[in-house]
């Protein structure tokens, strides 16, 4: 084994491209026009703007077309075209964004439960991310920019630690479970509460151990081509507003999902989907676009609603 082997090259593929990002169309992209320090405050600030500024949807998958996580596919399609995308696609244009302003940002990978306390494989992209004031006071966050209903602003990385927002609520947890007589899983778990007096779910779990934008590349290719995978069997998209949550599935279309758990749900005829992608989720469609959507939100089988779809 060579030195450069033994360290890893030069360490470009650990690293997220963050060079190669027009950082002011992407700041403008998100709403961003404050400072760009990579402080805790900065750090909060922008996650809370890519949030709200960008939608989650899998609508490329569902038209037949794959997903590509290089930075320049990403900057096309999410920064200039002005569309969302799912965990994969957020969490490495973050990333890069992140590491271009001066932050410590490392890959994880977590595993996506909804409550349904199943072990389910690791296909949720998040972020471990150190600012400028971790070398003073040890404090590590998480980052989860690609949910659907991701927390508007990021966790610390230590056990209890919350968050909340509109009073959407956020916790972390810190789990040992046993494996055999010495060997143990070391897992971080993100809980969420909507609302006072309600039970918190289990959203996903993960541990600390680093993934590499390669690593990132095989999971996105399972969850957007297995045909097990809920992203490749209808169109999912949600936005997340500073008090409400809008979630499209098939022609399911969620009307606030609010923080106090109030919910109105209506079926959309198919020809609609097109308007309120557009309308309420900030998606334009070309006309073949729309038209190829259309049919297949046509074909849908009548059970194709909103439960149990994880977010990704």
């Amino acid at each position: 084994m060579t030195d450069g082997e033994n360290t890893g090259g030069d360490g470009s593929d650990r690293r997220w491209d963050g060079a190669e990002l027009d950082l002011d169309v992407y700041l403008a992209r998100i709403g961003h026009d404050g400072d760009r320090s990579p402080t805790e405050a900065n750090l909060r600030a922008l996650h809370r703007a890519h949030v709200l500024g960008i939608p989650f949807e899998n609508l490329e998958i569902v038209l037949g077309r794959p997903v590509p996580l290089g930075l320049p596919a990403l900057q096309d399609k999410i920064v200039r075209r002005a569309r969302g995308g799912y965990c994969f696609e957020h969490a490495r244009l973050f990333a890069a964004a992140l590491e271009r302003l001066g932050f410590g940002v490392g890959g994880l990978t977590s595993r996506v439960g909804m409550g349904s306390g199943r072990v389910r494989p690791a296909t949720h992209a998040v972020l471990r991310v150190e600012t400028a004031q971790t070398a003073d006071t040890g404090r590590v966050w998480i980052c989860d920019v690609g949910f659907g209903g991701s927390p508007l602003e990021p966790v610390e990385l230590a056990d209890g630690a919350r968050t909340s927002g509109s009073g959407w609520e956020f916790r972390l947890e810190r789990t040992v479970t046993p494996l055999g007589a010495t060997a143990k899983a070391r897992e971080w778990v993100l809980h969420e509460r909507r609302g006072a007096g309600e039970e918190w779910c289990e959203l996903h779990t993960f541990t600390l151990n680093p993934q590499y934008a390669i690593d990132w590349e095989v999971g996105s290719h399972y969850v957007s081509t297995h045909p097990r995978s809920p992203f490749v069997r209808r169109p999912i998209v949600q936005r997340t507003g500073p008090d409400v949550r809008q979630a499209l599935y098939g022609a399911t279309w969620v009307t606030t999902a609010r923080a106090d758990g109030s919910r109105r749900v209506r079926e959309l005829k198919p020809p609609e989907v097109p308007e309120v992608l557009r309308d309420v989720f900030g998606i334009g469609l070309d006309a073949d676009d729309a038209e190829a959507l259309t049919g297949i939100v046509e074909r849908l089988p009548a059970d194709s609603g909103p439960a149990a779809v994880p977010a990704g």
